[in-house]
């Protein structure tokens, strides 16, 4: 079910107005319904795909619990190794069985030898990367004796399959979420108004701007080798703010609908395109995915705690294994290398967290250095996005050679502007926000003002809103 459609409309307020006259005190209850409200939403898409959330469930439920029973280390590892291999067995099998197929098949082509490799029409269920990592971070986290197993399945259930952000995140942790489905939770209306605003901003920066770009993204990139450079440039500028505008739009609602229901969702977006290195920038994009590659994977690794060709070496496999999280494509591993390529200079001057603050407090604009820097963090992710929206290697390298090829012709250009002036608004409006949690945070504004606010930004969904009910981008992954 997607957030923008007309099911969905009819299917939020239902569950919103059951849930809470259930009661509150009556919060076992009010998880119940969450699990049956949750698998409706998902299995709208496909039913089969409930038994893979049911059985890693299930699986880490058991697992954790006993887990947090035994003393004996030995036994507290294989459990843990049964985790992992039920989740990722799930995941890298609907994921990426035939990429690793058709790559074995490429490889032994390489060698002159001919090989007829079984390949599956395997569909990929959506959000699988998302509750697989968040249900795993459970046992992980019993493991290294961080949290404790609940011993109430409905609480971990509802957990796990929490319809606001299991498709698309925020990839929660049990340690903030899990204990919120085990207590009272009360309504609070200035919470719910301000999840309200949330979910607006959301529907604005999807609906009106990722939705507009998307097919002058896709004749872009399709026609790439008929077009001059300064087209290809727009083409992956709007790319950029399309993936965004898309994805931080989908977590802006995710975390709008759970503050409607009484939880609180780890931010996933920080306004990331203001970022004045690589480092900063990945403090602020995808904040749940970038933390848990860095909880789960680079600090187990070691970390910055070792020599500087292992910490080198930390970085690669973090970024790598990060682009192959996004798909079963080269495109996504050489988007991963390329950023953790970004990274290292940083890391190896030990100024990975130099940036911490609020760019330009209490200025309108910032500094020529300052400037400078978001700029040059910013032409650096658009080169790293040309692989990541191209479909093969070669369409990114041939899509980068035509860019330097192609001189700039200086005409035909006026069909950009109205998709240009839409990239441009949810930038300028979170600039003025960059120091705030979300776009439409005003409350703190006069109320003839906020509702003046309110009522353009409904308007422009209305008038320019795209109402194909297009999916999410990061469904796909």
């Amino acid at each position: 079910m997607l957030f923008n459609s007309i099911p969905f409309a009819i299917f939020l307020p239902i569950v919103y107005l059951i849930y809470w006259s259930i009661g509150a005190r009556r919060f076992k209850i009010q998880n119940f319904m969450l699990i049956l409200a949750s698998y409706v939403f998902y299995g709208w898409w496909d039913w089969r795909f409930l038994s893979l959330i049911f059985i890693s469930s299930l699986v880490d439920y058991v697992v954790g619990g006993r887990m947090d029973r035994s003393t004996n280390q030995s036994t507290r590892k294989i459990l843990l190794l049964i985790s992992i291999f039920v989740n990722l067995g799930i995941l890298g099998f609907f994921k990426y069985f035939n990429f690793f197929i058709d790559s074995f098949a490429c490889l032994l082509g390489t060698f002159g030898l001919q090989a007829n490799m079984p390949t599956l029409r395997i569909i990929l269920p959506v959000g699988i990367s998302f509750y697989t990592f968040q249900t795993l971070s459970y046992t992980i986290d019993i493991y290294r004796e961080k949290i404790k197993s609940t011993g109430d399945p409905i609480a971990f259930f509802a957990f796990v399959s929490f319809f606001p952000q299991l498709v698309a995140g925020p990839i929660e942790r049990a340690k903030s979420l899990l204990p919120q489905f085990t207590q009272v939770r009360q309504f609070d209306d200035s919470n719910a108004r301000d999840g309200v605003r949330q979910m607006l901003w959301g529907f604005f920066k999807k609906m009106v701007v990722a939705d507009n770009l998307a097919p002058h993204v896709e004749f872009i990139f399709e026609n790439y080798a008929t077009l001059d450079s300064i087209t290809l440039f727009l083409g992956v500028f709007f790319f950029a703010l399309q993936i965004y505008c898309d994805f931080s739009g989908y977590s802006d609602i995710a975390i709008g609908i759970a503050r409607l229901f009484g939880f609180s969702l780890m931010r996933n977006f920080a306004f990331p395109y203001f970022s004045r290195d690589i480092a900063e920038f990945w403090r602020r994009w995808h904040i749940s995915l970038s933390s848990w590659f860095r909880d789960y994977v680079y600090i187990p690794l070691g970390g910055s705690y070792v020599g500087k060709w292992q910490r080198i070496r930390n970085i690669i496999i973090t970024f790598t294994v990060s682009g192959f999280w996004h798909g079963a494509n080269w495109t996504f591993v050489i988007w991963g290398l390329l950023n953790g390529l970004y990274y290292i200079p940083i890391m190896l001057k030990e100024k990975q967290k130099r940036y911490t603050d609020t760019i330009a407090p209490g200025r309108l604009f910032p500094g020529i250095r300052e400037a400078g820097a978001i700029l040059l963090t910013f032409l650096l992710a658009l080169l790293a996005w040309v692989f990541f929206r191209a479909d093969s290697l070669s369409h990114a390298f041939g899509y980068l050679g035509q860019f330097f090829r192609m001189p700039f012709t200086g005409s035909g250009y006026s069909d950009y502007l109205r998709p240009l002036c839409l990239a441009i608004i949810p930038l300028v409006i979170e600039w003025l926000q960059r120091d705030k949690q979300h776009g439409l945070e005003i409350s703190l504004l006069p109320l003839v003002v906020r509702w003046m606010i309110y009522a353009i930004v409904c308007f422009g969904i209305l008038l320019f809103g795209s109402f194909g009910f297009q999916q999410f981008i990061y469904f796909q992954f």
